[in-house]
């Protein structure tokens, strides 16, 4: 049987149709549990709730950043309503943040399609 690259992922598959992604289906249960948290923006007590995986996600930013987590969230809000005026949805916000900050580093599975490319 002919076997295939999973979209997105380094990890091989047979063509059956009901496979999927070991490197998805296996993640810990924990990553996407959602996990609520309190933390001041502007004064005022907020709660933001989001899967586990986001909020490791945002405290990595924060390291790299050299502030804590909280302080990570409260410029960013700070900064998109000084860019927008306003935040819909500020927990997508962060979300989407996420998966940009993570689309900016060099990952495995892009340099083995560039190198599948190359050859």
């Amino acid at each position: 049987m002919p076997r295939r690259l999973c979209a997105g992922s380094p990890h091989f598959l047979t063509e059956d149709r009901h496979a999927m992604c070991e490197l998805y289906v296996k993640a810990d249960p924990i990553l996407y549990e959602s996990r609520s948290r309190s933390l001041r923006i502007r004064g005022v007590v907020t709660t933001l709730r989001l899967e586990n995986q986001f909020w490791d996600i945002l405290a990595e930013i924060a390291a790299v950043d050299g502030m804590t987590t909280n302080q990570l969230i409260s410029k960013l809000y700070d900064e998109v309503m000084d860019y927008r005026g306003e935040v819909v949805n500020f927990a997508s916000f962060l979300r989407v943040s996420c998966t940009r900050f993570l689309s900016q580093r060099p990952s495995k599975v892009r340099e083995l399609s560039l190198t599948q490319r190359a050859q």
